[in-house]
């Protein structure tokens, strides 16, 4: 593995730091399930405890850059160029029913591009992270997009709401963050969705670029309503013809 910059290793840290809370409120969730009050505080509570960790950490290390947060908001601090985006739990519904299947995600936007990126589950312990012209891992090692190209033997996935009908193969996981990862690991063959926060995808969509995946062009000055369709290079073309209405 090449080693990893000295950014990239702040935000392992902070990641690492921060799942110690979400895999232990993770635990009450089922107690919760069945109380008066229901778990829809406890989640908020979560969520906000694991940005402040992170966004702790992050300060502690990098002090002067900017800061995009889905609870938090967006700090411009001195450092314009240098903005971390940061979504505490990506998947906050799953986390609130007790399926495990939700991630903490990191990015570092530079200059309006994706410079760094990981994507952390804490419940699987998988942490995919990646950074510019460096390579795609997973736990450490390389990772590449899936090489499939017959569109009937692929396997897409998406989120939200999704009006129209396509003749593929799709499932909803209810994680943006971890369906980038998994296009990128070559788990899943590509990913599309509508109206998503950039803090959903910005540690997704370098992971995409550098395991050699396809993304569409993607506005980094925007943070909401977002469209995206990801994939293999092989497969690329084919999928778009399937969204051609999406």
């Amino acid at each position: 593995m090449k080693s990893i910059s000295a950014n990239l290793n702040i935000m392992i840290k902070a990641s690492e730091k921060a799942s110690k809370i979400l895999i232990r409120d993770f635990g009450e969730i089922e107690k919760l399930q069945v109380s008066k009050k229901g778990p829809l505080d406890f989640v908020t509570n979560s969520d906000l405890k694991a940005e402040k960790i992170i966004i702790d950490e992050l300060k502690k290390a990098r002090p002067n850059y900017s800061i995009i947060s889905e609870e938090h908001g967006i700090e411009t601090n001195k450092d314009k160029n240098n903005t971390w985006i940061i979504d505490p739990i990506d998947g906050t519904i799953n986390f609130l029913h007790g399926i495990p299947h939700f991630a903490i995600s990191i990015a570092l936007k530079s200059d309006n591009e994706i410079i760094s990126g990981l994507v952390f589950d804490p419940i699987k312990n998988e942490m995919f992270f990646a950074e510019k012209n460096n390579g795609a891992y997973f736990n450490n090692h390389r990772v590449r997009v899936s090489k499939k190209n017959q569109i009937n033997d692929c396997l897409f996935v998406t989120g939200g709401k999704i009006k129209a009908e396509f003749d593929l193969l799709y499932r909803k996981s209810g994680c943006a963050a971890l369906d980038l990862a998994y296009v990128a690991a070559g788990r899943y063959d590509g990913y599309f969705q509508n109206d998503l926060n950039l803090w959903d995808i910005a540690g997704g969509i370098i992971l995409v670029k550098e395991a050699g995946g396809i993304i569409n062009e993607i506005d980094m000055s925007v943070n909401k309503n977002i469209k995206i369709i990801a994939s293999s290079a092989d497969i690329n073309i084919k999928l778009l013809e399937k969204l051609n209405n999406f």
